[in-house]
């Protein structure tokens, strides 16, 4: 059974997983520090999965100027990880859902019931999801809508 999927004003689940350089990571590493992008995508290599990361790729220096920082995951291994992140010069973390069990943690849903979910979450420093943004095809809008609440979270802590 699929689990109700996180929201605006909710907690944003804790979780620990492997990058793409085997590091274990933990979304609690972040709180108190900086502001999380994450986003969910389907798959390494899939043409809308790379256009996507690219624009995270091309938008990653306004994203730490606003103190933010962008982690994708996917169900795929550290090992394709590792190629997908290096053949786009992919400067942010990439984790390792094998299992799906994050994706499921956070209640993504599936498109058609067969496609894994692209769904971009912006937490809070405090730990707090501010935006959901779910579209298989509009990558360009994760990219865009969590930049433009990323700048004003930064704005709103000054």
């Amino acid at each position: 059974m699929a689990r109700k999927m996180i929201d605006v004003g909710d907690a944003a689940p804790d979780f620990e997983l492997s990058s793409q350089a085997g590091q274990r990571v933990r979304l609690s590493d972040y709180r108190g520090k900086k502001c999380v992008v994450l986003y969910f995508y389907p798959k390494d290599y899939t043409p809308v999965c790379t256009a996507e990361s690219c624009a995270f790729r091309d938008a990653y220096e306004d994203f730490k100027d606003a103190g933010a920082e962008v982690i994708g995951i996917s169900s795929d291994s550290e090992r394709s990880h590792r190629r997908f992140a290096a053949d786009n010069r992919l400067p942010f973390i990439l984790l390792s859902d094998e299992g799906s069990k994050v994706r499921e943690l956070y209640g993504v849903p599936a498109t058609l019931g067969l496609l894994p979910g692209r769904v971009t979450y912006v937490i809070d420093k405090q730990g707090t999801v501010r935006m959901v943004f779910s579209s298989q095809l509009h990558y360009q809008r994760h990219v865009d809508e969590a930049l433009e609440l990323v700048r004003s979270l930064a704005t709103a802590w000054k």
